[in-house]
């Protein structure tokens, strides 16, 4: 049963709009019933936050079993947060069905990786082309103001948010929706490996912070081919840090 619901603040929506035709009501901006139980949204998308880090950081090896029972008991909960959270690694193509159809964290080839980096390079040129047309003159300087921000910042969590708001201000001064909403659907896959870049190799900070000054200068000339080709060696050095962080890993 699908129902219309109430509109969420943007954590709760994008967690709402993730659970596809699982969910049946909203019941209020912190819960929703999933499966015929009432769920917490901050207990499933805690669960999901730290499975993923722990997929990406390499402590939860591929292949490895994601039982409902265990994590449940782990964390304290019922299996209904624990499913919503398996089904959302399902969805960021961090985990997939095994035997039994038991979820299992999926064997992230390198190909696979590199496709994905390639795809979401595309869509972030374009995008970034476009806004160095379509930005206006505030949002402009508030994309220089995020690189003053980052400048500042050798945390790598904190600058991993920064990461995606940098993004996040380009991709909505393109003003292309149809663009916007497909990279939506590769961020949800390639942002949680693109975090691991500044939590495992403190070096890409310094980089990163280089490329979005030059991007974000870019945009302020209105160059927009420069803007295309700076954004995608962005997301190509990104995943080139990426694939070194895993080629050390074992197995």
């Amino acid at each position: 049963m699908l129902c219309a619901h109430k509109r969420l603040g943007a954590n709760a929506s994008a967690l709402a709009d993730s659970i596809m035709d699982k969910y049946v009501y909203i019941c209020n901006d912190n819960e929703y019933i999933f499966a015929g139980a009432l769920v917490s949204i901050r207990t499933a998308e805690h669960i999901y936050d730290l499975l993923v880090a722990e997929i990406v950081s390499g402590q939860i090896a591929p292949g490895a079993q994601l039982a409902e029972q265990p994590l449940a008991a782990r964390f304290g909960v019922s299996r209904t947060p624990v499913r919503e959270a398996l089904h959302r690694l399902e969805q960021a193509a961090l985990a997939e069905r095994g035997a039994r159809r038991a979820f299992v964290v999926r064997r992230m080839a390198p190909g696979d990786l590199a496709e994905l980096f390639e795809a979401a390079g595309e869509l972030e040129s374009a995008l970034a082309a476009l806004a160095a047309h379509r930005m206006t003159e505030i949002e402009r300087q508030g994309l220089l103001a995020l690189c003053d921000e980052g400048d500042g910042c050798d945390d790598p969590e904190r600058y991993s948010t920064l990461n995606a708001r940098f993004h996040d201000a380009i991709k909505a001064g393109a003003r292309n929706a149809v663009l916007a909403a497909t990279l939506d659907d590769l961020n949800l896959r390639t942002r949680a490996w693109r975090a691991a870049n500044f939590r495992e190799e403190h070096s890409r900070l310094a980089s990163s912070r280089a490329e979005h000054r030059a991007l974000a200068e870019g945009i302020r000339a209105q160059d927009a081919e420069t803007t295309r080709r700076l954004m995608r060696g962005h997301v190509a050095a990104s995943y080139q840090v990426l694939a070194q962080i895993l080629s050390r890993r074992p197995g």
